[in-house]
């Protein structure tokens, strides 16, 4: 996790928010942006995650498709028909496979009035650390200027 290579993701006021319903992937997720130099905040669900969204407006989003009440997928499209969190980059971490995530994706644009962007990345569960923590230090360099 610690490579010489990386780079330093900044101050730590660079805050991730990451959603999941498994208190071990909200832990672990946590804890490993947290030793990297991030605030990290954690929320179980959808409603939680997207009410957190508009308190603390994080600069950047780690997103469960599945769970229960208000999914991943939902918030996902709630956070991008929000002007205000628009431009926030999320990472779409789950079970579920890209392609049957897009296809979901895909229904839900069909009834939508504005078109919903693809997310900034999309990472099958059991993430692996260290493609976990450069595609969020990417995603978060990316927004910079």
């Amino acid at each position: 996790m610690n490579s010489p290579e990386r780079q330093q993701p900044g101050p730590s006021t660079k805050t991730i928010l990451i959603v999941d319903d498994a208190m071990d992937i909200r832990v672990f997720i946590s804890a490993l942006f947290k030793t990297n130099g991030f605030t990290a905040c954690a929320c179980r669900d959808g409603s939680e995650g997207l009410a957190k969204a508009r308190e603390i407006h994080p600069s950047l989003i780690v997103l469960d498709v599945m769970m229960p009440g208000t999914g991943g997928a939902l918030m996902y499209k709630n956070l991008k028909s929000d002007p205000d969190l628009a431009n926030i980059p999320v990472i779409m971490l789950s079970a579920v496979g890209r392609r049957s995530f897009q296809h979901y994706l895909k229904m839900l644009k069909v009834k939508m009035d504005a078109p919903l962007p693809d997310p900034d990345a999309y990472i099958e569960k059991p993430p692996d650390a260290d493609h976990l923590l450069k595609t969020a230090i990417r995603l978060i360099d990316s927004q910079k200027g």
